[in-house]
Order: structure tokens, then C-alpha cells, then sequence
């Protein structure tokens, strides 16, 4: 049952707006194989190996992409980039498609489109599978759902629903979205949208698609709570520090448009809630010391709104050639901060992994398996039966993981987050090989003695780079006794 008369609404832009999300996928996936795996996709490549409804560190979705993708694709970094230049191509029609959704022209649509592609969050999300990654189409299509079920059709409310629940095996982030919606909407309405079953119905659907892994969080003792302080420890100072530049960084002219759009909606009625709802999200991320990119999907919706007013104002070849230069410039400063476009020496000499700390991240992770390899050839095939290696961190374990069969890598374990959890070594292992410059992890045997430097051989950005490669031995305790104290989260 509609609710009210269907609105006028502009024609979508299908071509252009198609036209904009192919480019991008093609120029993602051209630079698809340069630099290499980042840290994260080797971990979320290792998760993958051993399906599961959670994970300490991070809900099951992002991992079962990766699987997925090596199964369709192959075991290569190409393989787990496909998905992701794909999600950011989706995301870009999508949130055109809420521009047209809040009466924006077929200019305006396009306007947002080209926006949103040539973002640096654009293009990092979709040069590599991050959850940020699977994060933006499925809250562009979360947000406009909610302009259809507003504007359109309440029944909308129900697809809002499901994605909000499939949301959240991804990150629980989604949260941020439904409560800032639910605080704008009660504090500047419309409050006809209280009274519509269908909103409660999506509401119940989300709650029961989101079931599983709420119950799998309560069963583990609130992980992601845990992981979330942690985190605040590490990088929260940092965080809130960096929290309003990093937005304006990652859309760049967007965020203009973005001002744009808080003005125009303010000025409006129906979608008001969103102006409200969006502070009210940063204020709980800058409190929780989460990141900037935790609302991107708010920064989409007010770029997409903003379009609408400032396509309107385009009247001129000075004010056409003022915008085209924006996003002219935009494009310039993101595509080599966000895409691996410049030789790998580049690094040395701009600041772009000081920026973006997925660049140095994804360089010379198959050196460190090699050289892990060439401390393990020296140990005696007696002794190999008793090794293993011990990943300082995920991004360690991962890379051990992708290329064991290629050097003949010992099995691989971690203290690190969700590694902890897996496994721990059997009592007979003697001998370990470790990359660390922890003088605590020295402590746990008896010898350790450096074999080698992790080196890259191109240069000083991995956070591994220049880590000693330690061969040690003689545990100090049963591994039961040392295995809590390897534990670490972050």
C-alpha cells in the first residue's frame, strides 16, 4: 500500500553516471597487481581459510569475500581487488541514485558521481579489500532506501532493513547510521515516519537478520567492544586529533559539496534529520576514538544533497570551470595518494604514506616470507619438525600463510587478535622464528640469536622494515603457560 501520491521525481542519469562507475572500475583494476597485498587482505585471505559466523577482530563478511574471491579469481593479489574496484563502482551509482532520490537533476547526479569517483576514500576503498570497502555500498544503499521509503513508498522501509542486518557482518558501524537517523527524526522529524508499520517491520528485519551475530558477540563477550578499546588506546588520541581533516582529505571538492548539502537539507524539510544525525554519529566516533572514515556514509549523503543546490547554481562558464577545477583537483591530489601510481621510491621522497598508511602497507610482504624461508633452510630437518613461526602481528601471519608452500615455511602462529584464538603451538615445539623488536618476546626462551633484517629491498615504509629476524629457543615455560602472555589486541 503506497502511503501518498508518488512525487515527480528527476529522470536517473543512467549513461553518464554508468559511464563514470566503468571508468573507475577500469582504472582500479589497471592498477590492480602494483605494489602488492596489503596487510589486511593477507589477513582477511588467512581468516577465509576457516569459514566462521565471527571472528575476535572482525565480523565474518570481509573474510568470506576473500575467500570467495581466491576460490573464483585465484591465490593473487588481482584475485581479492576485484570485489573491491566492483563495491565502489556500485557505490557511485548508488549514491548518485540518492541525489536523483533528493531532487537532484540529471547534472546533479552526474555532478555527485564524478565526486564521489575521483575521492581519495574512493579510491583507496577500491584499490584494495578493506572493510571500509564492503562499508560503502552497503550504507549508499542503506541511505537510499531510506529515501525511498520517505519520499516514495514506506514498504522501502524493509529493504532498509535488510541491509542495515547484512550490515552487520561487515562492521557493527551500521549502528552509527540507524542511531543518528533515529535521533534526527525525533528531534526534527518527519514524524509521519513513526506511524509507518512498515518502519518497525524493517526495524524487526534487521534485528533478526543481525541475530547471528549479535549472538555470536554475546557468546564472546562483546569482541568488538573490546577490539573498539583497544583500538582507542593505540590510535584514539591520534584520531580525534586528525578526525576533521581526514574528512575534508577524503573527498576532497566533496566535501564541499558535503557543506553544501548540510545547508540545503537544513533548509528543506523532509530530510532535516539528516543534518542532525550526521554530528550526532561524529560525536560518538570522535568519543569511541574511532576514525574518520566511520561515517563516510553520512559525507556520501550530504555530497550527494549538496550537488542538488550547487548544479543549480552552475549557470555559467565561470561557475562550470570553478567546479571542474575542483574536481580537477581533487583528482590530481587523490589518485597518487590514493592509487599505487608512482614508482615504489616515490614513498621515500613525498609524504603519502605519512596520508595514507595503506601505501607503505602494501609493499614487500612476499621479501619477508622469503626471508623467513632463508632462516628456516638453515635449520636441520630433525630440528624443522619441532619449529614454528611466531607472527608478531596478523600482517606476519599472513604473508607467512600466502607464500609457505613457495619458501617451505614452518606453520605460522599469533598472539595477535583473532590468531590468538586459533591455535596455540603443541608443547613439543623447541624452536621458533620470529621478526621483532620486542626485548618481552626475547624473554620467553632461553636463546635467541638474529639471523637477518626484514628489508624489503626497495626502501623503509613497511612498518616491518628493519625488524630483526630472531631464531629462538628453549621456551621458558609450557607453551599453555606462555600462550596468555602472547596475547595482544590492537
Amino acid at each position: 500500500m503506497i502511503d501518498a501520491p508518488v512525487p515527480t521525481r528527476p529522470i536517473f542519469a543512467a549513461a553518464p553516471v554508468t559511464l563514470v562507475a566503468t571508468v573507475l572500475f577500469a582504472a582500479l583494476m589497471a592498477v590492480s597487481t602494483r605494489y602488492g597485498y596489503h596487510r589486511d587482505e593477507l589477513y582477511f585471505r588467512l581468516l577465509g581459510e576457516q569459514p566462521a559466523t565471527g571472528y575476535f577482530d572482525t565480523p565474518p563478511l570481509t573474510p568470506m569475500i576473500a575467500r570467495l574471491s581466491v576460490a573464483l579469481f585465484g591465490d593473487n593479489v588481482v584475485a581479492l581487488r576485484v570485489v573491491p574496484a566492483l563495491a565502489v563502482a556500485v557505490t557511485v551509482v548508488l549514491v548518485a541514485q540518492i541525489c536523483r532520490e533528493l531532487g537532484g537533476t540529471r547534472g546533479a547526479q552526474v555532478l555527485t558521481a564524478v565526486a564521489i569517483a575521483v575521492s581519495s576514500m574512493a579510491l583507496i576503498a577500491g584499490h584494495m579489500l578493506l572493510t571500509l570497502t564492503i562499508d560503502l555500498p552497503l550504507w549508499a544503499a542503506a541511505i537510499l532506501f531510506m529515501c525511498k521509503a520517505i519520499e516514495l513508498d514506506s514498504r522501502w522501509w524493509l529493504a532498509f532493513g535488510a541491509v542495515v542486518g547484512a550490515a552487520t557482518y561487515n562492521r557493527q558501524l551500521i549502528a552509527l547510521l540507524v542511531v543518528g537517523i533515529a535521533v534526527g527524526i525525533l528531534l526534527a522529524g518527519p514524524y509521519s515516519v513513526l506511524g509507518s508499520k512498515w518502519l518497525w517491520v524493517g526495524a524487526v528485519l534487521a534485528l533478526a537478520i543481525a541475530l547471528p551475530n549479535l549472538l555470536y558477540q554475546s557468546s564472546h563477550d562483546w569482541p568488538q567492544a573490546q577490539m573498539a578499546t583497544a583500538l582507542d588506546l593505540d590510535d584514539g588520541a591520534d584520531n580525534r586529533i586528525m578526525f576533521g581533516p581526514l574528512q575534508f582529505g577524503l573527498l576532497g571538492f566533496g566535501s564541499v559539496l558535503a557543506v553544501a548539502g548540510l545547508v540545503s537539507l537544513w533548509r528543506g524539510r523532509t530530510f532535516r534529520f539528516l543534518v542532525i544525525a550526521y554530528p550526532v554519529a561524529c560525536a560518538a566516533t570522535i568519543y569511541s576514538g574511532g576514525r574518520a572514515d566511520y561515517v563516510v556514509g553520512f559525507l556520501m549523503a550530504l555530497c550527494a544533497a549538496g550537488s542538488v543546490p550547487v548544479a543549480a547554481w552552475m549557470t555559467t562558464a565561470v561557475r562550470q570551470t570553478v567546479v571542474v577545477l575542483g574536481l580537477v583537483a581533487t583528482a590530481v591530489v587523490s589518485v597518487p595518494l590514493g592509487l599505487p601510481v608512482l614508482p615504489v621510491s616515490a614513498l621515500d621522497d613525498l609524504p603519502i604514506g605519512e596520508v595514507n598508511e595503506t601505501a607503505p602497507e602494501s609493499i614487500g610482504w612476499q621479501r619477508f616470507a622469503e626471508q623467513i624461508g632463508e632462516v628456516a633452510s638453515t635449520i636441520s630437518a630433525e630440528e624443522r619438525v619441532h619449529t614454528i613461526v611466531l607472527a608478531e602481528n596478523y600482517g606476519q601471519a599472513g604473508a607467512v600463510d600466502r607464500w609457505s608452500d613457495q619458501y617451505d615455511l614452518p606453520p605460522v602462529y599469533s598472539g595477535h587478535n583473532e590468531l590468538w584464538w586459533r591455535a596455540m603451538p603443541e608443547e613439543h615445539v623447541a624452536t621458533v622464528i620470529i621478526a621483532t623488536d620486542s626485548p618481552r618476546t626475547r624473554q620467553l626462551f632461553s636463546s635467541c640469536q638474529r639471523q637477518a633484517t626484514v628489508d624489503d629491498g626497495v626502501g623503509s615504509w613497511n612498518e616491518e622494515q628493519g625488524k630483526p629476524i630472531l631464531l629462538c629457543s628453549g621456551p621458558v615455560r609450557t607453551w599453555a603457560a606462555l600462550w596468555p602472555e602472547i596475547r595482544h589486541y590492537s
